[in-house]
């Protein structure tokens, strides 16, 4: 690596801190104002951002890129209509910074309160969803940290159109343009630099594949707040409405199969298998989902009507713990809903899964018993993600446990510290 990256990237790193403490005492007015700035930026520099975006996408096509791979990568204008939406969201979100957590007395007459402060510098390395530059950036602003912009060589050219609207919302409301920075460059050696800046960066968040987290974890000198990967779950119950079951899988598997918070495996209890099982798969086929199913489901469908013999393949045991991240289901049959959650516990990665009953009790049994972030009754799993939450926006799902999990908005992007009032006291 040249010092002279090795040099530009320890300075965006040092602007940042420097920033990050004037952004911790930034009014929210200060802060909202720039939002909304960039809220109006965003359509109004339409043309600039998807012409950006068509030299990404002609490059993926090039490389050979799925077709998810590609819608992963895309902007349109009612995208782009969208993620100005969640910016005015986020600056419609009441400011964490400053919120008292807990506060209380002691018998000399000190006061205490425990207060809720932005965590600092936050390095966000991520892959091909130009919409994670907007959503990071606004969550770090709301919450009054500076963030450091990492993405990848597949988005590059719209990550630096939508670079330049942060900067001029920044200034806009009179805030330091360098709160929010993309590194201009997909050479692997400036993450290397990145990720080993600890005195000036706080907080490293990876957002991509698993080699792209697994190689940050193993760098990093920075804390990093992870999820490897997103192997969801849907388990349809004995007492599971058909329709129900039917609507809510294919639009967790169907919708957009190449993010993570589709559904990757289909477990079906064994005394529905025959009655529901062909239904749910003739509506995934109809779709083009290829079922790699256990003996049990496979010998089941093989003799459905409507499905084909190109949608169904014998699993192998990779294909249980697999995030596809396309049109591939793993399928298998369980005996009960404590046979599900040990399945689950095993070969999920704790990031999103649901039950699909009407029984009440079995929904708990599985929500107490599922070990991951998010655990849902009868709702699709593209819900785990933060604007759907609520937050505005999210910086990632985490499937950590500390110091945050799930999807993260605005109070996971902080960290609180300590006001301690006294009069004098000293200790004897």
């Amino acid at each position: 690596m040249s010092a002279d990256l090795a040099q530009l990237v320890t300075s965006i790193a040092q602007r940042a801190r420097a920033a990050s403490l004037v952004l911790a005492t930034a009014r929210t007015e200060q802060k909202n104002k720039a939002l909304l700035a960039l809220a109006d930026l965003i359509p109004a520099a339409q043309d600039k951002i998807l012409e950006a975006n068509s030299q990404d996408l002609a490059a993926a096509r090039a490389n050979g890129l799925s077709k998810p791979q590609i819608d992963r990568l895309t902007l349109t204008p009612a995208r782009l209509v969208a993620l100005a939406e969640s910016v005015r969201q986020v600056a419609a979100l009441p400011d964490p910074v400053g919120e008292i957590l807990e506060s209380w007395t002691r018998p000399n007459g000190l006061k205490f309160r425990k207060v809720r402060v932005p965590i600092g510098v936050i390095g966000i390395i991520y892959e091909a969803r130009p919409n994670v530059t907007i959503d990071c950036a606004i969550l770090c602003l709301k919450s009054g940290n500076a963030a450091i912009l990492r993405g990848g060589k597949e988005i590059f050219h719209t990550n630096t159109a939508l670079a330049s609207l942060l900067a001029k919302a920044l200034l806009a409301a009179d805030l330091p343009a360098d709160a929010l920075q993309l590194i201009p460059t997909t050479d692997r050696s400036a993450l290397n630099t990145l990720l080993k800046l600890d005195s000036h960066i706080h907080c490293i968040i990876p957002r991509g594949g698993e080699s792209l987290i697994r190689f940050v974890v193993e760098n990093s000198s920075i804390p990093v707040i992870k999820h490897y990967t997103g192997v969801c779950f849907i388990y349809l119950d004995k007492d599971a409405d058909a329709s129900l079951s039917e609507t809510v899988l294919v639009n967790a598997k169907t919708s957009r199969p190449g993010v993570c918070n589709a559904a990757e495996q289909l477990l079906v209890h064994r005394d529905i298998a025959e009655s529901l099982l062909p239904r749910v798969a003739r509506a995934l086929a109809s779709r083009g989902v290829q079922m790699r199913c256990d003996p049990k489901s496979l010998e089941i469908l093989k003799r459905t009507p409507g499905i084909d013999t190109v949608s169904l393949a014998s699993a192998s045991p990779s294909d249980y713990t697999t995030e596809f991240l396309d049109l591939v289901l793993g399928v298998r049959i369980v005996d009960s809903t404590d046979e599900a959650i040990a399945l689950i516990n095993r070969d999920g990665s704790a990031h999103t899964d649901v039950i699909i009953t009407r029984s009440e009790s079995e929904a708990r049994l599985f929500q107490s018993g599922v070990d991951s972030a998010v655990v849902g009754w009868n709702a699709s799993t593209r819900f785990n993600d933060g604007f759907e939450f609520g937050f505005g926006a999210e910086i990632g799902i985490s499937t950590d446990r500390l110091h945050a999990r799930g999807p993260m908005g605005l109070r996971e992007l902080c960290t609180y510290k300590y006001l301690m009032d006294g009069e004098g006291q000293i200790r004897p």
